[in-house]
């Protein structure tokens, strides 16, 4: 369980990072995606989009 959770957080700091990248293709504006602006800054917080990228390369590394 414990495992799942550092990867689940590993991704979305990736995630956080490319968010700008990834908002041309529609990741990052999910329903469940938070996007909070506070003092002139944006914190966004892709929860759906880091959980539907984490089951897909699940997926890829079990058919590997």
């Amino acid at each position: 369980m414990i495992r799942w959770v550092i990867t689940t957080f590993i991704a979305l700091a990736i995630l956080s990072g490319s968010l700008p990248w990834l908002k041309k293709l529609g990741i990052g504006r999910l329903p469940g995606d938070f996007t909070l602006r506070l003092r002139g800054k944006e914190y966004s917080f892709p929860f759906m989009s880091t959980l539907l990228l984490s089951i897909v390369l699940s997926l890829i590394a079990r058919a590997l």
